[in-house]
């Protein structure tokens, strides 16, 4: 048995029912709930994981308020969530030969590839009998895990920040980039004005870019972030000094700064969420041929947009998941050389899981939230321990 938190469908219900169905009101920190699981046993080409530590995801958000899906009920009845951590392997399964005890480790969240080797599902949400790593220990498949690059120049817990983020980022930036250039060659255009909103997955995009060479735009309402942005060449833009895009002027406004710091170009690619008002304020930003890419559904499922007007500007919109085995490898291997993430100046106790996916939901965190989940921590990383 090990510890693991878990949502459940009556979790869910209870706390919806106690805010009447107010889902501005839930309290997310009274739904995950510390649980007991009994692992799997060990098959020839599994690993059995201590979890040194994990991060916050938005998806554990989405599963909490069953907002967009009720993901416990289609699971029948009960999720154990996390799919982004990094852990020691303390077993091998006898067939297993790229890891040995002792190794560390990071995961990855790619569920069910199609036979391209992208994601179907996602592990730990919609992954039939999928177990997360928001818990003490793990048993998983060989191919759910790579090594985690220990000399790459970070600490332990920005490490910890980036299985889940870093492959979405790249994902996110090769197919951007790569949309663009069907539309414009480098030869027409060598130097893109690139802008991501808000949080870890644009943060990442946005250092690709830079090192990329191309002009960088990190529109957060949080000045923290903003500030560790701007340490790497990345131009901030103070989402509330537009009111986050509340009203039509403010969005007017906001596209007004963006031709000003673009000498009235606009964006040629952008990362966003594709819903909510930061998708209004976006598509008025972008220069012509324009892309935007997302990877998530933070604020709703449906996109509402102008299909016209995006003709007429050739902008096209690109809705992706996550990234295939190999991409996960390839992204790996820019830890600490490109990918340098912002750390939320807390690290939380096991314990303390649910009051920080509560502090991620209500976005008052001034970077990405790590999770410590062991105590005693392998001699291997302890250097890595600021």
């Amino acid at each position: 048995m090990t510890r693991a938190y878990s949502i459940s469908v009556d979790d869910v219900s209870g706390e919806r029912a106690r805010v009447n169905e107010d889902l501005d009101q839930v309290d997310i920190s009274r739904i995950i709930k510390l649980d007991e699981l009994e692992l799997a046993e060990v098959g020839l080409r599994d690993v059995r994981l201590k979890i040194l530590a994990a991060s916050g995801e938005h998806n554990v958000d989405h599963a909490a308020l069953a907002d967009t899906v009720n993901i416990a009920e289609l699971r029948g009845g009960k999720i154990y969530p996390g799919n982004s951590a990094l852990g020691e392997v303390t077993e091998v399964g006898a067939e297993v030969t790229k890891f040995k005890t002792g190794d560390i480790v990071i995961t990855h969240c790619n569920g069910g590839p199609d036979q391209f080797g992208f994601p179907k599902y996602i592990w730990a949400y919609d992954t039939p009998d999928s177990i997360g790593w928001y818990s003490e220990e793990a048993v998983v498949g060989d191919w759910q895990i790579v090594h985690a690059p220990l000399d790459c120049g970070l600490n332990l817990w920005e490490i910890a920040a980036l299985p889940l983020r870093a492959p979405t980022a790249y994902h996110l930036w090769r197919r951007a980039e790569g949309i663009y250039r069907v539309k414009v060659p480098a030869e027409r255009q060598s130097t893109l004005n690139v802008m991501g909103f808000g949080g870890g997955v644009s943060e990442l995009f946005l250092m690709l870019a830079r090192a990329k060479g191309h002009n960088a735009f990190f529109c957060s309402g949080s000045p923290e972030r903003r500030k560790a942005l701007e340490a790497h060449g990345i131009v901030p833009i103070d989402q509330m000094a537009f009111n986050r895009f509340a009203s039509r002027d403010d969005s007017k406004a906001f596209v007004k700064e963006v031709r000003g710091l673009t000498d009235g170009e606009g964006m040629h690619i952008i990362c966003d969420m594709l819903r909510g008002p930061v998708f209004a304020a976006g598509f008025a930003a972008t220069a012509r041929q324009g892309v935007i890419v997302s990877a998530g559904w933070q604020l709703a499922r449906s996109v509402d947009y102008n299909s016209a007007a995006a003709s007429i500007k050739q902008l096209t919109l690109d809705h992706t998941h996550f990234e295939t085995l190999y991409g996960v490898e390839a992204a790996t291997e820019l830890y600490g050389s490109v990918f340098k993430p912002t750390i939320h100046k807390e690290i939380y106790a096991f314990e303390d899981l649910p009051r920080a996916m509560m502090e991620m939901h209500e976005a008052t965190q001034t970077g990405i939230p790590i999770i410590r989940i062991a105590k005693e921590m392998p001699e291997s990383v302890a250097s890595l321990i600021p």
